[in-house]
């Protein structure tokens, strides 16, 4: 999924420096057993804007190109090769000819066509690809050549395009009637038959047990081969256990029910002790990619007024972000292995990320000040402060329960929010709950939470464009509300038509920055990547990008 999706967990990546990546010659069957804190909310990869989705959902669906977890450069996938006109506009794909959907119905060009005009352009079909593949209002041409290709006009050029055509495809024969009759919105729900759910990746769906697993089996029809021309993947089943909380996760790790476990940093002094040769290896290296953040909400049609005064007030955001301990968080919630997030995107994102913007130091007096100047005092001495109109700043706040580390940080900005006088509702909800006021009721005040990131800043359009989906302190405007949404639209339109890396770099510097000047997400700390993997797989090379599992199609299980 090449769009920023709501982060149920932050990935852990390592990068294993000075060696080559030549994968082996493995031996098929076996098991890979993961877990996630909440269950699936679909298994419709076009509808889903949360991990818990996308983490099943990646196995079973593919793009036409992939990013390498190694190199991070772009390589063929269910295309096997393109070109492009020297205007740069029109790009011509050839597909591969050996693939099939996981029922034995041949890919074609159809499939890719149907994706994109009767999916993700489709206005009825609430979707956040639609955010990346529209350019200042305008969309591409997807057209038909011949049965095994396809060609795609854009209306202007398009930067990350080869990257960005990692977009999932789905099967026409499965789901046309389903656009047609209009129901294509409650396809592939929960509730769905698992041999229904038909895709191209190296997995498919066998069984959903609801708050118990997710079993994914080997795709028998997968296209995929190694060097000696055995069919991939070598695992027979990945295992999505179900748990309550990350302390569940860990245990069950330890139990030896997981053969997966991503650290909190205060798991290290836990876990490194018991590393062994024989038993799992802890991969550690720097900040997660990412983002983590403390948001508003600033719907202009759901939220009160009085509310909507506070949230949408700068001076009421800055005296907040004066209340985020960073380092507290670091030292008592990640065991000191944790970094202060200042910009929009991770330091791991390398190129793009942009560490000269303004940073709020953690002051509480100076917090009191801007709140005093800005008219939010204290005025009847009952402990709360009101604003210029009396009304006592009273807010809920929410994170998804289960992240034990999000919750902790919660609690440490609630403290510093009381201290100030707000008077602050706490609450955890089961993540797809949060989800679900976040994209569709909007039945909230503030919210901790994370996103996903990565090296491409395009592909968060949906949560940074004033129209995305994920546009999360105010989603799917109109037209933008302020002045800086409004620049934020113009260098995304900009910045995706700007072929020189240079130009694009000064754009989305300027974009991080109006980010920390107007602190629509006011942002908090990321962890260290850090992980454990049982040390009973072939072909394992964790990358910083790419994770522990980037190659999951050549991994085995050595005997």
């Amino acid at each position: 999924m090449f769009c920023a999706a709501l982060a149920i967990l932050i990935s852990a990546n390592v990068c294993l420096a000075g060696e080559t990546y030549q994968p082996q010659i493995g031996s098929s069957g076996g098991q890979l057993v993961l877990s996630t804190i909440s269950d699936p909310k679909s298994f419709n990869p076009i509808l889903a804007k949360e991990t818990s989705t996308t983490a099943v959902t990646g196995l079973i669906f593919e793009g036409l190109t992939r990013t390498s977890g190694i190199t991070t450069e772009v390589e063929p996938n269910l295309a096997s090769s393109w070109e492009v006109d020297p205007t740069g506009l029109v790009w011509t794909f050839h597909l591969r000819e050996d693939v099939k959907w996981s029922d034995g119905e041949p890919f074609t060009a159809d499939d890719v066509v149907f994706t994109f005009n009767e999916l993700i352009y489709n206005p009825d079909i609430p979707n956040s690809a639609r955010d990346i593949f529209t350019i200042a209002g305008q969309i591409f041409k997807v057209g038909k050549i011949s049965r095994h290709s396809v060609k795609f006009t854009l209306p202007v050029k398009f930067a990350p395009f080869l990257r960005s055509m990692g977009q999932e495809i789905l099967p026409k024969h499965i789901l046309d009637q389903a656009v047609k009759k209009g129901n294509f919105n409650t396809t592939w729900s929960l509730d769905a038959q698992a041999e229904t759910v038909i895709g191209t990746g190296p997995f498919r769906l066998v069984k959903y047990l609801p708050g118990q697993k997710v079993i994914l089996e080997r795709n028998p029809k997968y296209w995929r081969r190694d060097q000696a021309g055995n069919q991939l993947p070598y695992l027979d089943q990945v295992i999505y256990l179900i748990v309550q909380s990350e302390d569940t996760a860990l245990l069950k790790f330890q139990e030896g029910e997981l053969d997966y476990y991503g650290l909190r940093g205060s798991d290290y002094p836990i876990l490194k002790p018991q590393e062994r040769p024989g038993k799992f290896t802890v991969y550690q290296t720097g900040p997660a990619f990412g983002t983590n953040f403390l948001v508003f909400n600033q719907n202009r049609l759901y939220v009160s007024a009085e509310k909507l005064s506070w949230f949408s007030d700068l001076s009421f955001r800055q005296a907040v972000a004066h209340c985020i301990d960073k380092q507290a968080m670091i030292d008592i919630v990640m065991n000191g292995l944790g970094f202060p997030q200042h910009s929009a995107m991770s330091p791991s994102a390398g190129y793009f990320y942009n560490p000269n913007v303004i940073k709020y130091d953690y002051n509480l007096e100076q917090a009191k000040k801007l709140l005093k100047e800005a008219g939010y005092f204290d005025r009847d001495q009952d402990g709360i402060i009101e604003d210029d109109q009396g009304n006592d700043v009273e807010f809920n706040l929410f994170t998804n329960s289960g992240n034990t580390q999000r919750v902790e940080i919660a609690n440490i900005i609630r403290k510093d929010l009381e201290q100030l006088g707000f008077k602050v509702h706490f609450m955890q909800l089961e993540f797809n709950n949060l989800v679900t006021k976040l994209n569709s009721s909007y039945d909230w005040d503030a919210v901790i939470l994370g996103l996903t990131g990565g090296i491409e800043p395009h592909f968060g359009s949906n949560v940074w464009q004033s129209s995305g989906q994920l546009h999360m302190w105010y989603p799917k405007q109109k037209k933008p509300a302020t002045y800086w949404e409004q620049r934020i639209d113009d260098i995304f339109n900009q910045g995706v038509q700007e072929l020189d890396p240079e130009k694009r770099k000064v754009l989305y510097d300027e974009w991080q920055k109006i980010v920390a000047d107007e602190l629509p997400f006011i942002y908090t700390v990321l962890p260290a990547s850090l992980f454990a993997v049982r040390n009973k797989f072939g072909n394992l090379y964790p990358t910083s990008f790419g994770g522990a599992f980037h190659n999951l199609e050549e991994i085995f299980i050595k005997k």
